[in-house]
């Protein structure tokens, strides 16, 4: 039976980007004391979550790829021997930069990269003043362990993301996320907030018949405008297998490593049950690549 243990490193951030460094790699130490083959960190995870503004400083922040931060995950990756994902903010060329998650396979090769395609332009979530959408497309990485379908926080609430993944064939969908509530939001809202956001991913799991991996951040961000009271990211980092169950679940206030067995083997079984793919009337769905069908 193919089965991956797999660890998820629900951080909180620091503005110091040593410290949050130092406290990925202790993280990535003990999910790898725990057994986990695969660890999957958060989206931005060097820093804090700078979009909350807009400053050109701040793309002083990116690196390309490679560069100094490929070369620390690579390390790591390789002397522990796991495959690792990563969230960095890529610098392509000057004033053209991307969001991308960068794959490590177990011998700190760089097994591939995706470039986040869905960018958001929201409230204290400004990131299309940073990121040019991805133009590599939706490309599953080929890891020593299986094939991973790696999308970026806003792509997990569009389900043709998830599908194409699927087709071409993703053994499982990893999300690293950074999502969180603002302060004036009542409670009854960010309920409504956290559970459509687990709700949309375990959709895609039962949809696709594969498990699903969401690692978000945790803790407090300072609005550094003071425009709003920052962002209080929800953490709950979870996992479900391929009919949305869960297998893993962090909590919403403190930071947390999760290391959970994924049988890959299940979505086989899943899929025979339930042939999601087999009965697809694809001669029917032209209208999908509209904007909208007046």
């Amino acid at each position: 039976m193919k089965k991956i243990k797999t660890g998820l490193v629900q951080q909180s951030n620091t503005s110091d980007l040593k410290t949050n460094l130092a406290r990925l790699a202790a993280n990535i130490d003990e999910c790898v004391a725990r057994g986990a083959q695969l660890v999957v960190l958060q989206e931005l995870h060097n820093s804090l979550y700078f979009c909350q503004t807009e400053d050109t400083q701040l793309f002083d922040l990116a690196e390309p790829i490679p560069g100094p931060s490929t070369g620390f995950y690579s390390e790591i990756a390789a002397s522990h021997g796991i495959v690792l994902v990563t969230s960095l903010f890529e610098k392509r060329a000057p004033g053209l930069y991307h969001n991308t998650a960068v794959v490590f396979d177990t011998d700190g090769s760089i097994a591939g990269k995706y470039r986040k395609m869905h960018i958001p332009d929201d409230p204290a979530y400004y990131e299309k003043f940073y990121f040019t959408p991805g133009d590599i497309g939706f490309e599953p990485v080929q890891t020593s362990l299986g094939k991973l379908g790696v999308l970026i926080c806003w792509d997990q609430w569009y389900p043709e993301a998830a599908r194409m993944m699927a087709l071409k064939g993703a053994e499982m969908l990893i999300y690293p996320t950074a999502i969180g509530w603002e302060s004036s939001d009542t409670q009854e809202e960010k309920d409504r907030q956290l559970n459509a956001w687990i709700i949309s991913q375990r959709g895609h799991a039962v949809a696709n018949g594969l498990p699903v991996v969401a690692v978000n951040r945790v803790g407090h961000e300072p609005d550094p405008s003071g425009q709003t009271n920052g962002i209080q990211f929800w953490g709950n980092s979870f996992v479900v297998g391929p009919q949305g169950e869960f297998l893993a679940q962090a909590g919403n206030d403190t930071p947390e490593n999760l290391v959970i067995e994924i049988d890959l083997e299940r979505s086989e079984n899943v899929r025979r049950w339930w042939p999601f793919l087999r009965d697809r009337r694809i001669d029917e769905y032209g209208g999908i690549t509209k904007r909208f069908l007046d």
